[in-house]
């Protein structure tokens, strides 16, 4: 619904409207878009693929600390990264003025590094924090891969440097290319970042041509001109999934053994493994730390922080049960009933994760802000009295949009949680006279928990994250910890979002923590 009413929005609009986006409007979004996605997704794979091989090809002092340690950037929001280097890499920053004094200089009009406020600025900074996507996917198939097809290439004359080029990599294009969709997709979904960096995104030039412009009929157009995008990352990463039946199954397989270093070359390769969790998590994690002291010994926590974690936990628990008994749902009707046209539903229900936040709350408002005028139009009618906007003045448009955008991560954990419970458990429930909800409640959920459990804590967190949605659809005086960040950074009072700031990476730490433990678990 949301997407059919975007796209019958666009074609509404005015006849001469596109004919303008297309001359002034997309080429520079467009320029600045490829760039940024071509820039990310060099340097994430570079990053990711690099540091996997180094945890898994290499034993040396510190590998099982930096094995979890490289997953940390995932807890750090674009946006977060973003708003900490603008002030870190000031020209009078911490950063600059400790360069400034190393060379000699007293000013920063003698001597001042390059504005982070750039292209490159923000390629650099996605990058370290987008890079464990891919780290994540290509390690688990570097452990995959056996140790007898390694050993046989070392005995056909492969050298340990040529084993990487010539056998590692090839096998894990697929895996770095899934990974690489992943981190692109995020890059494309970010307004905070680009428009902080000064990067002009389509993602960007849609918020403002809808809020700057108030024009929502050529905002609509270019996000189906998004949309588009996202449909071929998605494409590329179909197609880099079909070509994985020539990977080596290792079910059987003996893994790998890691190559033990010397003191000096561990010691080297500690520290360039850990360079990426330095500058995309430890760094900014620590300003963000200073920044909080700092405002708390101030003036202590102020009433509108308060306010902003009643808003930020309130909405995103309640998106999270929603989403998650709509998960359970999709998931379940398609175990109840398989076939080929509920498969299809089953996809239909999950693609808004694909779609950038602002693009879904585009989708969104069209459909409830209409249904609002016709409740308070009929209302006015017969009752002679204003119903207001319910939908949109609730918060109800909000929550909508959570459910749109992440119940794909609850339906696709719930689907994987009852793919391992065998058939004949269900056939056995109803020979003792069970029905479809008795099975699912006393059978099928205890089973799933944990599946249930992670599913709900990822939807959470990612509600929590979420930026573009929320600062679009959020009620009027209602913030969150994203949209307060958002506004004292875009106003400049750093110091007043750093405690906003510090309790989205501290919520955001949690998942990692179950990556992490499940990492650990498969590579045992």
């Amino acid at each position: 619904m949301p997407f059919a009413a975007l796209a019958l929005q666009a074609v509404q609009g005015s006849a001469g409207l596109w004919p303008h986006l297309v001359t002034t409007v997309l080429p520079v979004a467009l320029r600045d878009t490829f760039t940024l996605l071509v820039g990310v997704g060099l340097l994430t794979m570079i990053i990711g693929t690099g540091t996997a091989w180094l945890v898994t090809a290499y034993d040396f002092p510190g590998r099982r600390l930096l094995e979890w340690t490289l997953l940390l950037p995932l807890a750090m929001p674009t946006y977060i990264i973003a708003y900490a280097y603008l002030d870190i890499l000031h020209p009078i920053g911490p950063a600059q003025a400790f360069v400034r004094d190393l060379l000699g200089y007293d000013s920063p009009r003698q001597f001042r590094l390059p504005d982070v406020r750039s292209m490159w600025g923000c390629i650099v900074l996605f990058s370290f924090v987008l890079y464990p996507y891919v780290y994540i996917t290509t390690r688990a198939m570097f452990l995959m891969q056996g140790a007898n097809l390694l050993e046989a290439a070392r005995t056909l004359g492969v050298s340990r440097r040529a084993l990487f080029r010539r056998i590692a990599l090839p096998l894990a294009r697929p895996a770095i290319a899934v990974g690489v969709a992943l981190a692109l997709m995020e890059a494309l979904n970010d307004v905070g970042a680009a428009e902080f960096l000064g990067v002009r995104t389509m993602t960007v030039t849609v918020y403002t041509t809808w809020i700057t412009r108030s024009d929502l009929p050529g905002a609509a157009q270019i996000a189906l001109a998004m949309l588009v995008l996202v449909v071929g990352l998605v494409t590329l990463e179909r197609v880099a999934r079909q070509r994985q039946r020539y990977t080596l199954s290792a079910q059987r397989a003996r893994l790998m053994e890691p190559r033990r270093l010397g003191a000096l070359q561990g010691v080297a390769t500690l520290f360039i493994g850990f360079l990426p969790v330095l500058l995309g998590f430890m760094a900014p994690f620590a300003y963000l730390v200073n920044e909080a002291v700092k405002r708390y010994q101030f003036s202590g926590i102020s009433d509108r922080l308060a306010d902003a974690a009643f808003s930020t936990l309130g909405y995103s628990a309640l998106a999270t049960l929603i989403v998650m008994l709509a998960g359970i749902i999709a998931a379940y009707a398609l175990r109840m009933h398989p076939s080929r046209n509920g498969n299809w539903i089953y996809r239909l229900s999950t693609i808004g994760y694909a779609a950038p936040g602002t693009v879904v709350a585009l989708a969104v408002l069209i459909p409830l802000a209409g249904f609002d005028r016709f409740l308070d139009q009929s209302a006015r009618e017969w009752l002679g009295v204003s119903t207001g906007l319910i939908m949109m003045g609730s918060g109800a448009a909000l929550v909508f949009a959570y459910s749109v955008r992440f119940l794909t991560i609850a339906a696709g954990s719930v689907d994987a949680g009852l793919s391992r419970i065998p058939l004949s458990l269900d056939h056995a429930s109803r020979s003792l006279g069970q029905g479809a909800f008795g099975t699912l409640r006393k059978i099928h959920l205890p089973l799933s928990k944990s599946a249930l459990a992670a599913a709900a804590l990822l939807v959470f967190v990612d509600c929590v994250k979420e930026l573009p949605a929320t600062l679009l659809l959020r009620p009027l005086n209602v913030e969150t910890f994203a949209t307060q960040l958002y506004g004292e950074a875009a106003r400049g009072t750093y110091e007043e979002a750093a405690i906003a700031a510090l309790a989205i990476v501290a919520v955001g730490i949690l998942p990692v923590i179950l990556l992490a433990r499940t990492g650990r678990r498969k590579s045992q």
